[in-house]
């Protein structure tokens, strides 16, 4: 069977649109009494669903590698607190998992959000990983696998990861994923971490929705204010269209230009929609499940007029290799020669 048979990529028709925040899928929705992990919840995209998801109620636990900064940039918003955390540190997440664990509280919401942009030349953990593959993908994995026993006593748990529309550029390299015997591609890099993002998600679905567990891949569009896209300079984001002259970041919701408020509302949409309650194991964008774009076409960059398709493609969401990745994560964060 292919993932054009079998998927479950078909709108809901959730009534939002890309211009839709996170006050507006949140309406309605009472989050009292639920406990919420995420990572990178300082910052960004992250400090959005924060600042929205405890105030809709929940209690929110903040897993960051800077806790200082990430405390100061909390202060004051509703129940939260920081854990230390760091991604490219097996150690680290280990540590993370057992003092939640030990606090005896089921996780309600567990959103992977934290990213590492790779810019440059390539960066790898202690392990050797390729350092965009190593915290995007394989330290959420870890955290993850860590963090059922608390998921499963939640008696109705979700696993947001967030993605992008880069998955569509790159499959898995499966025979070199951390670029050992190649030369180093940042333009390939990136994309496979999304693309391991939405597989990590089809196969976890798959394996644990028995449990209550729900898993979801959700793209917030580009964010021209986050840090995570000002890293790349002004002069790349401009010729990205993501600045306008002055400065200024260019927002075009229907182009999937968005402020920090509509892009973080997918992610939110994905922890809480009651719209989502007998569905997992899917990409979402828009605040809604993205249809599956089975032919996808080459799209030429250079034209600032284009629309960048951002659509699921069928390598994101194949059984077989969401299976197959998630042997391989298995054995890469038990050993670093797997």
């Amino acid at each position: 069977m292919t993932p054009s048979t079998t998927h479950a990529q078909h709108p809901v028709g959730s009534g939002f649109t890309p211009a839709s925040t996170v006050d507006d899928v949140l309406e309605g929705i009472d989050l009292t009494g639920k406990n919420v992990i995420i990572t990178g919840g300082h910052s960004g995209l992250g400090l959005v669903a924060t600042r929205a998801l405890a105030k809709a109620g929940a209690r929110v636990t903040i897993g960051s590698r800077d806790t200082d900064r990430a405390e100061q940039a909390v202060s004051g918003i509703g129940d939260v607190e920081v854990r230390q955390l760091d991604l490219l540190q097996p150690d680290s997440i280990d540590a993370f998992v057992a003092r939640y664990l030990d606090s005896g509280r089921p996780l309600h919401i567990l959103i992977n959000n934290a990213g590492f942009p790779g810019l440059g030349g390539i960066v790898r953990d202690a392990r050797g990983y390729e350092a965009q593959f190593a915290a995007n993908h394989l330290g959420h994995f870890q955290l993850t696998l860590g963090l059922y026993p608390a998921l499963r006593a939640a008696g109705g748990a979700r696993v947001v990861t967030t993605t992008s529309g880069a998955q569509r550029v790159s499959d898995i390299l499966w025979d070199d994923p951390h670029f050992t015997t190649g030369r180093y591609d940042p333009g390939l890099a990136y994309p496979q971490s999304k693309t391991a993002n939405v597989l990590f998600t089809v196969e976890l679905d798959r394996r644990w929705a028995a449990d209550g567990i729900r898993a979801y891949a959700p793209h917030p569009g580009i964010v021209p204010a986050t840090a995570f896209n000002r890293s790349v300079g002004e002069e790349a984001q401009r010729a990205m269209g993501l600045i306008d002259a002055s400065g200024e970041p260019v927002i075009d919701p229907d182009r999937g230009k968005k402020t920090p408020e509509q892009g973080a509302a997918t992610i939110v949409f994905a922890a809480t929609s009651p719209l989502l309650a007998d569905i997992g194991g899917v990409y979402l964008n828009n605040s809604d499940i993205s249809p599956l774009d089975e032919d996808p076409r080459p799209v030429d960059l250079t034209d600032p007029d284009t629309e960048v398709p951002v659509d699921v493609v069928p390598h994101s969401i194949d059984p077989r290799s969401a299976r197959r990745l998630w042997e391989l994560s298995e054995r890469l964060i038990k050993s670093p020669s797997a």
